[in-house]
C-alpha cells in the first residue's frame, strides 16, 4: 500500500510540473486546499477516488497512469493523446469529404455543361462546419462547437449572398447580427452555469467548518473527527 502511495504521489508531482501547475493553482481548481495537495504529493494520503478520477480527466490520463512507474514515454498507452489524434483524424476525413464533393460538383458541371460553379466552393463552408459541429458536439468540445456556430451562421450568409449574387441581396447580412449575439449570450449562459455548479459544490457542507470543508476526508481509512462543542468539552471535564 505505501508503495501504491508513493507511486501515485511521484505520478502526481510529474504530471503537475509538465501541465504547468502549481500546487495552489491545482487546488483550486479541485475546490481542495493546497495543504491536501501537497500531502497528496508527499504520498502522505490518497486522494478521494472521485477526486483521482478528476485528475485524471484533467490530465488526459487513465487510473493506469498513476499507479505505474516509468517515464510519461513509457506510460503513453495509458494517455488520451492516441485517442484525441484519431479523433481530429476522423473530423478531418469528414471535412475534406465535404470539399472533395464541392470540387467534384465542380469538375463535373465544368467538364460536362461548361458552367464555372465556383460557388459550391462557398458553400463547402458552411457545410464544413455543419461536420465540425456535429463531431464536437459529440466530443464535448463546447467552445469549439460555438465558434463553429458563428462560422456556420456568416458561412452560410455568404453562401446565401453568392448564390444570388445579381440580386445583390447583401442586407441578408444583417440577419447575422443578433445570431451572432445570441451565440454569445448562450457561451455566457454556459459559463455561468458552470460557476453555479462549482460554488454549489463548495458549499455543499455548509454546517462544517470553514478549515474542515477545505481539507474534505483525504484518507479513506479515517473517520471525519469535528471538535467537540464547549459544552460537551466541560461535562466531560466534570465527569473526571
Amino acid at each position: 500500500m505505501e508503495n501504491i502511495k508513493q507511486i501515485i504521489a511521484k505520478n502526481l508531482v510529474e504530471l503537475r510540473k509538465q501541465n504547468k501547475l502549481t500546487q495552489l493553482e491545482l487546488a483550486e481548481r479541485l475546490n481542495y486546499s493546497d495543504k491536501a495537495v501537497s500531502r497528496w504529493e508527499r504520498g502522505d494520503a490518497l486522494p478521494d477516488i472521485d477526486v483521482l478520477c478528476k485528475i485524471c480527466e484533467m490530465y488526459g490520463v487513465t487510473f493506469d497512469y498513476l499507479t505505474h512507474e516509468g517515464d510519461r514515454k513509457e506510460k503513453s498507452m495509458y494517455t488520451y493523446r492516441q485517442e484525441n489524434g484519431n479523433k481530429i483524424v476522423i473530423a478531418l476525413l469528414a471535412v475534406i469529404t465535404v470539399w472533395f464533393m464541392a470540387t467534384f460538383y465542380y469538375v463535373y458541371q465544368n467538364m460536362l455543361f461548361d458552367k464555372n460553379m465556383w460557388k459550391a466552393f462557398v458553400w463547402a463552408v458552411p457545410l464544413s462546419a455543419i461536420v465540425g459541429i456535429v463531431f464536437s458536439s459529440l466530443w464535448g468540445k463546447r467552445s469549439l462547437t460555438l465558434t463553429l456556430v458563428s462560422v456556420l451562421i456568416w458561412g452560410a450568409l455568404a453562401a446565401f449572398y453568392v448564390q444570388f449574387l445579381d440580386d445583390n441581396l447583401w442586407m441578408v447580412f444583417l440577419l447575422g447580427a443578433p445570431l451572432q449575439v445570441a451565440v454569445i449570450l448562450w457561451a455566457n449562459l454556459g459559463k455561468k452555469r458552470l460557476r453555479k455548479e462549482k460554488k454549489g459544490k463548495k458549499e455543499s457542507e455548509p454546517n462544517l467548518p470553514a478549515r474542515i470543508r477545505k481539507k474534505k476526508v483525504l484518507e479513506p481509512e479515517k473517520m471525519l473527527e469535528l471538535p467537540p462543542e464547549e459544552g460537551a468539552e466541560s461535562e466531560a471535564q466534570k465527569e473526571k
